[in-house]
C-alpha cells in the first residue's frame, strides 16, 4: 500500500516553477555517514534494495537505504511490514527510525515510513558523485587527448566519439561500476581520465610503446558502461548490459565513426579493437580475448591498478576521517576477499618558507650578546 507524503510548508523551499506550478525542495538533516548508534533519525533517503523476509514475529521487510553519503541497511518490523506491498529501487522515501548495532554494522529499525515524490526532492542529495564535477571531468579528458594523441586521425575519432551529444550526456551520469569502484555519478569519466593518465606515465618509462593507439584505447575502452549501468540511485543493469556487457556495447558505439574514419589504417582500427576487448585481461574476467600486445597489457593493468585503489579509497574512508594518519582496518571487503589498512604513513618534511623549524635543526647552544 503506497502512501504519498506531503511534507509541510514550513519544510519546503522553492526551487524553481515549472508550468506554473513552485517546485518544491526538501534539504536532509541525517547523511548516512552522520548516523551513529543511539541517534533518532528522521529524514529522507532513496531505497536501492528491498527484499521481503520471514522472521518468528512475521514477514519484515530488508532495505538498502542511500544518500550521497552512502549507504546503510534497515528493516521494517511486523506489524508495521504489512503496510507496504511494493517496496523497490528508485523510491525515495521519509523515514522514522532508530539507530541500533547489529552484528558488527549500524543498521537502521523503522518506526514509521512514507513515500516523498521525486519533485519534493534534490536528488544530488542521494546520488553519490565524484568530487570534481562530471562536465569538468569530460572537458579535462579531451584537452588531455587533444594535447597529447599525435596521430590526427586517432585524435579525431576520440573527440568526435566522445563529443557526442547522447554519448557525453551519457558519460556524465554513468558509474564506472554497480558497487565496486568509481560507483557515483561522474565515476566512469573520472576512472577514464585516470586510466588515460596512468598510460601516459607509463609510456614515459617505455618510449617503444605506441602512445596514440593506447591513449585512444584508454579513452574508450569503457564507453559501453555509459549504457550497460543504469545512472540512478540502485544503478541497476540494462537489459543489453546484461545480455551483451560493457565491452561489445562499446563497440557497437565506436562502430558508427570508425566506419566514417576514413583516415584510419585498418591495422590502427584492428589493434584499438583488440585493445579494448581484452582490457580485463582474462576469459573468466569477461574478455573476449586476452592482451596479445604491449599495449593491451599496459592497458588492462592500468585500468586494474585504479579500479582497485578507488576501490580501497572507499573501503578505508568508510571506517574513517581519509585525512588521518593511519592506524585503522576497514569492514570486509568481499570483492577483494581480504580486510584492508590504512597504514601510518612516513612523516614528510615541512614545505619551504612554510615557517616550521624542525627541532634537530634548531641551535641548541646559547646565542653570545
Amino acid at each position: 500500500m503506497f502512501r504519498m507524503r506531503r511534507i509541510p510548508e514550513n519544510k519546503l523551499k522553492p526551487y524553481s516553477k515549472v508550468g506554473g506550478l513552485t517546485i518544491i525542495m526538501h534539504f536532509k538533516k541525517y547523511f548516512v555517514q552522520d548516523i551513529k548508534p543511539g541517534l533518532q533519525v528522521q529524514d529522507l533517503f532513496m531505497i536501492t534494495q528491498a527484499r521481503q523476509a520471514l522472521a518468528k514475529n512475521g514477514p519484515y521487510w530488508q532495505l538498502t537505504l542511500q544518500d550521497r553519503t552512502g549507504e546503510i541497511q534497515a528493516r521494517i518490523w511486523s506489524p508495521l511490514s504489512s503496510r507496504f506491498e511494493n517496496l523497490g529501487p528508485e523510491q525515495a522515501v521519509h523515514i522514522r527510525a532508530a539507530a541500533q548495532v547489529f552484528g558488527d554494522q549500524v543498521q537502521l529499525n523503522i518506526e514509521d515510513m512514507e513515500f516523498v515524490r521525486y519533485e519534493e526532492i534534490d536528488l544530488s542529495q542521494f546520488l553519490p558523485a565524484s568530487s570534481v564535477p562530471p562536465e569538468e571531468l569530460h572537458q579535462n579528458l579531451l584537452a588531455f587527448l587533444q594535447q597529447n594523441i599525435s596521430h590526427a586521425p586517432l585524435r579525431k575519432l576520440a573527440r568526435k566519439i566522445l563529443a557526442q551529444e547522447d554519448i557525453r550526456n551519457s558519460l556524465l551520469k554513468a558509474p564506472a561500476a554497480k558497487s565496486i569502484h568509481h560507483a557515483y555519478m561522474g565515476g566512469l569519466l573520472e576512472h577514464t581520465l585516470s586510466v588515460c593518465r596512468i598510460c601516459f606515465r607509463i609510456c614515459d618509462e617505455y618510449p617503444d610503446l605506441d602512445r596514440d593507439i593506447l591513449l585512444t584505447a584508454a579513452a574508450l575502452h569503457d564507453l559501453g558502461k555509459a549504457r550497460e549501468i543504469s545512472p540512478g540511485a540502485s544503478r541497476s543493469y540494462s537489459d543489453q548490459g546484461r545480455l551483451l556487457g560493457h565491452i561489445l556495447l562499446g563497440l557497437d558505439m565506436m562502430e558508427p565513426f570508425l566506419a566514417r574514419a576514413k583516415d584510419l589504417d585498418p591495422g590502427l582500427v584492428l589493434h584499438l579493437k583488440h585493445i579494448i576487448i581484452s582490457h580485463h585481461g582474462e576469459l573468466e574476467f569477461g574478455s573476449p580475448k586476452r592482451p596479445k600486445t604491449k599495449e593491451a597489457f599496459v592497458l588492462h593493468f592500468a585500468d586494474n591498478l585504479d579500479a582497485k585503489l578507488n576501490t580501497l579509497d572507499q573501503a578505508l574512508s568508510s571506517r574513517g576521517d581519509p585525512r588521518e594518519e593511519g592506524g585503522y582496518w576497514s569492514d570486509y571487503q568481499r570483492s577483494l576477499e581480504r580486510y584492508v589498512y590504512r597504514a601510518v604513513k612516513t612523516p614528510r618534511p615541512a614545505p619551504a618558507g612554510s615557517g616550521k623549524v624542525k627541532k634537530e635543526d634548531q641551535c641548541l647552544l646559547p646565542l653570545k650578546e
